[in-house]
């Protein structure tokens, strides 16, 4: 799984990058101010949590015996930038109104830090 975790935290910081990219250069000619603040909020948020997999994936090489902990931690990282960064972007980009899912991606980025501190806690 730590070459999972990694692999996806480099492709999710380079989606991140790209989308604030865009949001810097491109978005202001034809996004609502609304529509910027979604999707910066959103690259922001995809970029944290695409580091905080490398961390994942630095802490299943330290602490092999939280495997378990560390792979749900990482995983609740990567549903959170899919339910919250994700819901973020297609709200920046359609008229899609999806902001009963955006909150259902802080829960699970939630509750991956705090199953990241237990698994460092007992490793």
């Amino acid at each position: 799984m730590t070459n999972v975790f990694f692999s996806l935290g480099a492709i999710l910081a380079a989606v991140s990058v790209s989308f604030g990219a865009f949001a810097a250069h491109a978005a202001t000619k034809f996004m609502t101010e609304q529509q910027l603040g979604w999707m910066e909020k959103a690259a922001r948020y995809n970029m944290y949590h695409a580091l905080a997999l490398f961390v994942v994936a630095w802490a299943l090489t330290r602490w092999a015996s939280q495997a378990g902990l560390l792979n749900a931690a990482g995983w609740s990282f990567v549903a959170g930038t899919a339910l919250f960064s994700g819901s973020l972007y297609i709200m920046s980009f359609s008229s899609l109104r999806l902001g009963y899912i955006t909150p259902l991606g802080g829960v699970a980025f939630v509750l991956g830090w705090v199953l990241l501190a237990i698994a460092a806690w007992k490793g």
